[in-house]
């Protein structure tokens, strides 16, 4: 697998074919948290061709801007705010400044979050818990603010949370496999609490997927990724955000507490090893 083609250039964003009508989204509100770059920037990219009016948030200010500039060519409005979802003082601000600028949110997707391979007997507390925070804790405090404010004023609302293929484990990659498992449980009970106040709540778990986030692997974990699914390839950041508009979009409209798996089939076949496949599992 060439590192060099990991992900996809702007170019091949804006041009990517697409299942969905243009206007499906157009006088909509979403917000993509971690849309600077990679997976996030994706999927806000598809969300504004379709017409919608966008607020991402993300930590490095710089690659927000520019990804606030590039978004803006499609015609909608992006108010894009630097901050980290693992305070919740920021997340309430957000989420109020949205609520402000548009008026209502119409869809959350949570996709900001982030992860290292490392063997899990080596985790440190500060790495555990920066994972945590930020996959758990973070993904948590986006849902509720904007719950919140859709139960206060009788507004509908739809979360999509961007998660992981955890039905057979991460073995190289515990601590988000921890943290995405309890999202999707999280996001499964919600469902059902928010359903009277017509909110749904669902997730997407992107299989190896190639995104700029591939090159936090080393080669020889990246190099298992083709070989983690039946279909032997890595899918790309746009299968993932087109998944990620079906369930936000009416074509969703009876689906909650769901989760659904882009991933080539990954859960029935084989596991990705970010670390490098040990000695110990290589199979000859």
């Amino acid at each position: 697998m060439n590192k060099t083609q990991f992900g996809s250039s702007r170019e091949e964003l804006s041009s990517r074919a697409t299942v969905y009508a243009d206007n499906l989204f157009a006088g909509k509100t979403v917000v993509v948290t971690g849309a600077g770059g990679g997976l996030g920037l994706a999927i806000a990219t598809l969300f504004a061709r379709l017409g919608a009016n966008l607020a991402i948030n993300g930590r490095n200010e710089e690659k927000l801007a520019s990804a606030r500039d590039f978004l803006s060519g499609f015609g909608g409005k992006v108010l894009a705010t630097p901050m980290t979802i693992r305070d919740p003082e920021q997340v309430n601000d957000f989420v109020a400044e949205v609520n402000r600028t548009y008026g209502s949110i119409d869809v959350l997707v949570n996709n900001a979050g982030g992860q290292f391979p490392q063997a899990a007997l080596d985790f440190s507390v500060k790495g555990w818990n920066a994972v945590i925070d930020t996959n758990l804790n973070g993904t948590w405090y986006m849902m509720q603010s904007a719950a919140r404010h859709w139960v206060a004023h009788k507004q509908p609302g739809s979360i999509v949370n961007i998660v992981a293929v955890i039905s057979r484990g991460l073995p190289g990659i515990a601590h988000t496999c921890a943290a995405r498992a309890g999202v999707i449980y999280l996001s499964k009970s919600v469902a059902v609490e928010w359903a009277p106040n017509n909110i749904r709540v669902n997730c997407v778990a992107p299989g190896c997927c190639e995104s700029n986030g591939f090159y936090n692997y080393p080669e020889d974990g990246a190099a298992t990724f083709e070989e983690s699914n039946p279909m032997r390839r890595a899918g790309d950041e746009w299968d993932v955000a087109e998944g990620v508009v079906y369930m936000a979009a009416d074509s969703g409209k009876f689906l909650t507490g769901e989760v659904l798996n882009v991933d080539g089939g990954q859960q029935m076949w084989g596991d990705p090893w970010p670390t490098g496949r040990p000695d110990y599992f290589r199979i000859s």
